[in-house]
């Protein structure tokens, strides 16, 4: 889209404005389309979850978005965030492959998801390199990285028709916390960030502002509601399926804001269109998102990009490591807010595998459980899919203390569907959702394997977990794990761990024990 819309290159560190962004005809009405991805997470394939049809699939959506392009001059097409992880295009590809994708669907800007991080600061610079388009993320500090300082812009300006149209990014705070950015970069509050930097482009001309943010949909809506000067926030991060498209509310001043979102993995391109006001304000709008289905053809050229990863993928997934004669759920909504019969079997191979270092008690967060398995065969492809962070197998010692409030600390956002909510293996727990975050668990069992039955945990008592390095250096806020005194990092790749699991069981038919209890109010 480079042909249709000037860049005008302005990040906001020293913007530099020449005559030409001042606008012309300012009390003209002002037409703009937004196309919009968020939270694709390498989902390149078209996809048929159980019971649905076909959906998604990068070479489709190319389809989509060129007819619309097509159709239309006065487009911004953008993308919030969450490109990396999730499937093994990204296993085997990295950032190579996602930039690739993304620069033939010719996105004119994306922020910063906080999965864009997971691979540390040098595998962003290198897809940022590749990336033909900007990288916003106004709140993200990174000048005292040697990889990412100076690539990553605050805000981009657009000029469509005559008119200049800023975009910020924002990027939700938790990164810190949630994924790998290192010691380097900081997140900061994301409205001070948004209402600075809208400042700063209302002073220089730009009335027409577009949040392009990672901070889920209820962040959003706060955003939208605390901030002035926003016209437009177009988001992710909360994989949120809106309807109706978009929403409507107003900002600290008054004045009306959308707030649009597509829902995850590219099953959907979301298409607005607004109309503004002489002075930049919302007038009305209208559209709504593209099912993007089996009834769009795909688009050759994309696929020939696809097909430069094929043959690794092929033999990863073919490579059969055994087998269920159940489904094993790993639906997002369910191994973020209850036990599921994948998060056991995850958890029993982690206790499995760490048995010679003294493990009794596996904790995973249900936000590393990315696929379910249907019953049948499992290769590896899929033990991947289901794993795909790299995360390692470490052990440290809490005592039964600090273990109630790691619990306390994973059911503390099971409402926002948080992934960090823990799956367990070698304990039980209960926990109120109605009770106040921080006082939720009502009850915690350890399985003492001497007398073959569980027992109420003991606050003074050391016990020694298994669990991943991401929870082990204090990612979801389990700060206590990156307390703990003593740890050991085994360099076991998790994914490693459960295909060995299944290897050694060959047919494996776990069930919903118990392990998690939730009391009803």
């Amino acid at each position: 889209m480079n042909w249709k819309l000037l860049l005008l290159g302005a990040a906001l560190v020293g913007l530099v404005v020449v005559g030409f962004l001042i606008r012309t005809d300012e009390d003209e009405p002002f037409e703009l389309t937004i196309l919009h991805t968020n939270d694709l997470h390498a989902h390149y394939d078209s996809f048929e979850p159980w019971g649905e049809p076909l959906q998604g699939g990068v070479a489709r959506l190319k389809t989509a978005v060129d007819e619309l392009l097509d159709e239309d001059d006065d487009v911004l097409f953008l993308d919030a965030g969450d490109q990396f992880q999730g499937t093994l295009f990204f296993t085997v590809g990295g950032a190579q492959v996602v930039a690739d994708v993304m620069n033939e669907l010719e996105y004119d800007a994306m922020c910063l998801g906080n999965h864009e991080f997971d691979s540390g600061p040098a595998v962003l610079a290198e897809f940022i390199d590749e990336a033909d388009f900007p990288i916003l993320s106004a709140n993200t500090e990174v000048s005292a990285d040697p990889y990412l300082s100076g690539e990553i812009l605050p805000c981009e300006i657009f000029r469509i028709d005559r008119r200049p149209v800023g975009v910020i990014g924002l990027t939700t705070e938790h990164t810190a916390i949630a994924s790998s950015p290192g010691s380097h970069v900081r997140f900061l509050d994301a409205i001070d960030a948004a209402q600075r930097t809208v400042d700063e482009l209302t002073e220089d001309g730009v009335d027409v502002i577009i949040a392009l943010t990672h901070l889920g949909y209820a962040r959003d809506l706060e955003l939208a509601r605390a901030v002035t000067g926003i016209d437009v926030i177009i988001g992710g991060h909360s994989h949120t399926a809106l309807d109706p498209y978009p929403t409507l509310t107003e900002s600290a001043s008054g004045d009306p804001v959308l707030v649009a979102t597509a829902h995850e993995w590219g099953k959907q391109l979301g298409n607005l269109r607004v109309l503004f006001t002489g002075d930049g304000l919302v007038n009305s709008f209208a559209g709504a998102p593209i099912a993007i289905d089996g009834s769009i053809p795909e688009d050759e050229e994309m696929l020939e990009i696809l097909g430069v990863c094929r043959p690794q993928i092929d033999a990863l997934m073919t490579r059969v490591v055994g087998a269920t004669d159940v489904e094993l759920n790993g639906a997002r909504e369910d191994v973020r807010s209850r036990e599921t019969n994948l998060g056991n079997l995850i958890c029993d191979a982690i206790l499995w595998k760490a048995e010679g270092l003294g493990a009794t008690i596996s904790i995973q967060n249900g936000g590393g459980i990315r696929a379910t398995i249907p019953a049948g065969e499992i290769t590896m492809g899929q033990v991947l899919e289901v794993l795909p962070y790299g995360n390692q197998l470490t052990v440290v010692a809490l005592s039964g203390e600090q273990l109630i409030a790691a619990l306390e600390n994973g059911v503390s956002r099971v409402e926002d569907g948080s992934g960090r909510f823990p799956q367990v293996g070698g304990i039980r727990y209960a926990f109120d959702p109605a009770l106040g975050a921080g006082s939720r668990i009502t009850s915690v069992d350890v399985w003492d394997s001497a007398i073959g039955e569980f027992i109420a945990i003991d606050p003074a008592a050391s016990y020694t977990v298994a669990t991943n390095n991401f929870l082990a250096n204090g990612g979801d806020d389990y700060s206590m794990f990156a307390d703990a005194e003593d740890r050991y990092d085994s360099g076991w790749l998790l994914s490693d761990a459960l295909a060995e699991f299944l290897d050694a069981h060959q047919l494996v038919s776990p069930e919903i024990e118990g392990r998690i209890q939730e009391r009803e109010p």
